[in-house]
């Protein structure tokens, strides 16, 4: 793997600390009514001022339901807004680079949506720039934040299962309705030059950036890929294989277009001790399963699952915590994916 040489200065740094968090949307798709865009207003001294999307009716809809004063129709014009003062960037991969580079240019933090970029490279440059002008960027990696997974991670340094041996991925859905039609109005995550691949590159994600925070920096990967269902072009199918810093292997593999009798979100964590396995997407209970026994391990997440990490990241603006989920520690997952996909 080539390892970054960009630094973390920016983790306790800005450019400003700022007490009152004013921020602006660009983009406010489906991702931003539920899963994030509420959970802004439920942490002290944020707020969201406006929001952007490239239809002003799209904008102004989202605006008027969620209590929001002001609305754009152009992303450098909500930047330019002397009321925004930190940029959410909630827009399908292609563009998340050049939306993140126009906001730390303008001073402004960033908080971008999984994955950080459509490529590794892109990844690059967005890290580049939030060295040269010492303007934090986080990520939207907030799967790392949720009870669920903190208990996951509990659990596997507590040595219950003694040491990692080995760890597998297995991940399978049918085909979804939107699928099924004409190349020209696939959803924009089955188009590669917009989201970067297929489902993969927008699912696989929460499931690397979760293994690499419990494990460490993956620096070997290798994939196989196939169009199974020839349903898009894009990649349905795929088996691939990698290696931690720590010499902890591992294997996944995922199908969008299995049969229902296939379902399945499994990541699991086999030990010298026992075995561990949790899902990622269908938060079914996290088994243990040692020389004891078996243990189901039942565990709530809040109602907006972002907001934990919004919190962690508004703290860090306010100079009172420092959150660790920045483009540069989420780098290593778009790494992955590209050698997975062939790409690099």
């Amino acid at each position: 793997m080539v390892m970054m040489t960009i630094n973390n200065r920016h983790l306790n740094t800005c450019v400003a600390t700022m007490k009152e968090i004013g921020w602006g949307f660009i983009g406010c798709g489906e991702v931003t009514e539920k899963k994030s865009g509420p959970a802004f207003n439920e942490v002290p001294g944020s707020h969201v001022v406006a929001v952007m999307s490239r239809n002003r009716d799209k904008a102004r809809s989202y605006a008027q339901r969620h209590d929001i004063k002001k609305w754009y129709g152009d992303a450098q014009e909500l930047i330019d807004d002397p009321d925004v003062n930190a940029i959410y960037i909630a827009t399908p991969p292609s563009s998340h680079a050049t939306f993140a580079i126009m906001a730390m240019k303008a001073g402004k933090p960033v908080y971008i949506e999984k994955p950080l970029a459509a490529s590794y490279e892109d990844c690059a440059r967005i890290n580049r720039i939030s060295e040269l002008t010492g303007v934090p960027c986080f990520v939207a990696y907030y799967r790392r934040y949720l009870p669920y997974f903190q208990k996951v991670k509990q659990i596997i340094n507590s040595g219950i299962i003694g040491t990692p041996t080995n760890l597998q991925i297995r991940f399978s859905v049918p085909p979804r309705d939107l699928d099924y039609q004409k190349s020209s109005s696939l959803p924009w995550r089955l188009q590669p030059d917009i989201a970067g691949g297929g489902y993969f590159y927008d699912l696989a994600p929460h499931q690397l950036d979760l293994i690499q925070e419990m494990f460490g920096v993956i620096t070997k990967a290798h994939g196989y890929c196939s169009n199974r269902a020839h349903l898009y072009q894009a990649e349905d199918t795929i088996s691939a294989c990698f290696c931690f810093e720590s010499g902890l292997p591992g294997s996944a593999s995922w199908c969008f277009v299995g049969h229902q009798s296939a379902k399945e979100d499994c990541i699991e964590v086999i030990g010298d001790k026992g075995m561990l396995q949790f899902s990622v997407y269908s938060y079914d209970p996290i088994k243990v399963i040692t020389s004891e026994g078996r243990t189901n391990v039942v565990v709530e997440n809040p109602p907006y699952v972002q907001l934990p990490i919004i919190r962690n990241v508004i703290e860090h603006l306010q100079g009172v915590g420092v959150c660790a989920c920045t483009s540069v520690s989420a780098t290593p997952v778009n790494w992955v994916m590209d050698r997975i996909l062939g790409k690099l």
